[in-house]
């Protein structure tokens, strides 16, 4: 059986090293979630719940073929994956300093929970997952809440939430969010060729906005953000523990 007391498991399972994965086990029993309960006790310790939450996320499998794997029935993995689920999701940060700039960008994320998903310019449906970074440190500051995949990403980026998350904080973004006040390239008019400056600049911007793509190219290491089975809150706590366990693995 996987267990995370034999460290060999944590990688594959989680993404993580076994250092990374015991910082959020260890934020975890500070918060007073391992505390004794009434009721019916957990089937698992844990260290091993955490990582049945994120194989789940990482390996995509289905809870019934993962839980045979810690030992335990599905009806337990059920409640663990819908308990500590929204425990592991990242804190959106409140505040930014002063000379902070963030990359925004929107992700499609497939889902399979057709009330909040819609077909896409990927035929798939899916939602759109506003993203934003912090440049310097590249870890995901933000995420927004999703919405359906034919939204565009002007939209999105205000009725996800992002927007006022990030607030009067400078951030660039691609040129899909005009009129929103991001920090946009340069745009060529037709028949005319843009100054040597603007095109310095844009070849500086794209430098930068290569971070958030870098970024979703690792998020989606964690597989369950190719075809998410869950519905309703669960495809935004995935999203949202899965940016905790990038961040993590930036960290080292």
């Amino acid at each position: 059986m996987i267990t995370a007391s034999e460290p060999s498991w944590t990688v594959p399972f989680s993404g993580l090293s076994p250092r990374q994965f015991m910082k959020p086990v260890t934020a975890l029993r500070r918060d007073g979630v391992d505390a004794t309960r009434r009721g019916r006790p957990w089937s698992l310790p844990l260290a091993d719940r955490t990582l049945l939450v994120t194989a789940y996320w990482h390996t995509n499998l289905t809870r019934r073929q993962l839980a045979p794997l810690f030992g335990i029935f599905k009806s337990a993995a059920d409640r663990i994956i819908d308990h500590l689920g929204p425990l592991l999701a990242l804190q959106p940060r409140r505040r930014f300093a002063r000379e902070a700039v963030l990359i925004v960008d929107g992700t499609l994320v497939p889902t399979r929970d057709h009330t909040i998903a819609e077909q896409s310019k990927n035929y798939r449906y899916s939602t759109n997952r506003q993203v934003v970074l912090d440049a310097d440190t590249r870890r995901v500051v933000v995420v927004g809440r999703p919405l359906p995949g034919n939204r565009n990403d002007c939209r999105a980026w205000v009725q996800s939430g992002a927007k006022a998350a990030a607030g009067r904080t400078m951030a660039v973004a691609d040129g899909g969010y005009p009129g929103t006040g991001l920090v946009m390239p340069h745009r060529r008019r037709k028949g005319e060729e843009l100054p040597d400056w603007k095109q310095e600049h844009n070849r500086s911007h794209k430098q930068v906005r290569a971070r958030v793509e870098h970024a979703f190219a690792r998020m989606k290491t964690w597989k369950i953000l190719r075809d998410c089975r869950l519905k309703g809150d669960g495809v935004h706590h995935a999203m949202l523990g899965i940016a905790r366990l990038h961040n993590l693995n930036l960290a080292g």
